[in-house]
């Protein structure tokens, strides 16, 4: 019996042994899935995070379109002029005159007042520009086409909206909207120094522009007409109605204004 106690510690001590190796043994399997999870969860992960990332920049590049629109060519005592602007996100970035007046002084004129209505014209994102000093002429014109081009950017950009909307409600609303803007020429209202005669454009119920398709000429009615058109082409779209003032030195003309503008109005209310 004293001999077999050192054999049964052998065999107890292989099995301990034997024992924490099975033991060992099954902890790894368990512990190399868990890994194995984890390193394959990191790509997924990855992924997720470069999806946004594209979408983002399909948006960018759709955001960015953009594009040119000219304006009519207007006629001025000196020359063509007429306008095209460059617009990116509904915004003017760029406004240049593709005509203007030339030849002899004209040069001169185009030269010092186009750069300076082209900045106006980026800066206002508008129409309602300054007239530059000693080229009055040129800006009547340029404001004129710049105006036109303007009104076709609104148009592009409502037809847009219209079309986007497929055939669901939003798209029908859309393309009535756009079908609103609509043009009307006033009575000839006679002066004492030769017609006036006024045209407008209305959208949604208020003038987005307004131009006298006739004026006294001739002699001093030149300077008077491209004096006082502009500013009453300007307070017709801020006033919205024919309760403008009327402009120092060309009385007449100024009456004459108003009462063809207020039978415009009164037929686009019609």
């Amino acid at each position: 019996m004293r001999k077999s106690h050192p054999i049964r510690r052998v065999v107890l001590a292989t099995a301990a042994t034997v024992s924490g190796v099975v033991l060992l043994l099954s902890l790894k399997p368990g512990s190399d899935p868990a890994a194995a999870s984890a390193a394959g969860a990191a790509p997924p992960a990855t992924a997720a995070q470069e999806s946004p990332q594209g979408g983002a920049q399909a948006a960018g590049s759709s955001g960015s379109a953009g594009g040119t629109v000219t304006g009519d060519a207007v006629q001025t005592q000196y020359g063509t002029v007429q306008v095209r602007l460059t617009v990116a996100g509904g915004k003017i970035t760029k406004s240049e005159a593709v005509q203007a007046p030339k030849g002899g002084l004209s040069d001169q004129k185009t030269a010092l007042a186009v750069p300076k209505l082209n900045q106006e014209a980026v800066a206002a994102q508008s129409a309602q520009i300054d007239a530059v000093s000693g080229a009055t002429y040129t800006s009547g014109g340029y404001r004129k086409s710049l105006q036109s081009a303007l009104d076709r950017m609104k148009s592009a950009a409502s037809s847009g909206a219209g079309s986007s909307g497929s055939s669901g409600a939003s798209g029908s609303s859309g393309s009535s909207g756009a079908a609103q803007a609509r043009t009307v020429t006033g009575k000839v209202a006679q002066t004492q120094y030769g017609p006036v005669q006024v045209r407008i454009t209305v959208n949604g119920g208020k003038i987005t522009r307004a131009e006298a398709v006739q004026a006294p000429k001739g002699g001093l009615s030149d300077q008077k007409t491209a004096l006082s058109v502009p500013k009453l082409n300007q307070e017709a779209v801020t006033a919205g109605n024919a309760n403008i003032d009327a402009v120092s030195g060309a009385t007449y003309t100024s009456t004459g204004y108003k009462q063809s503008l207020q039978s415009a109005l009164d037929q686009a209310g019609g």
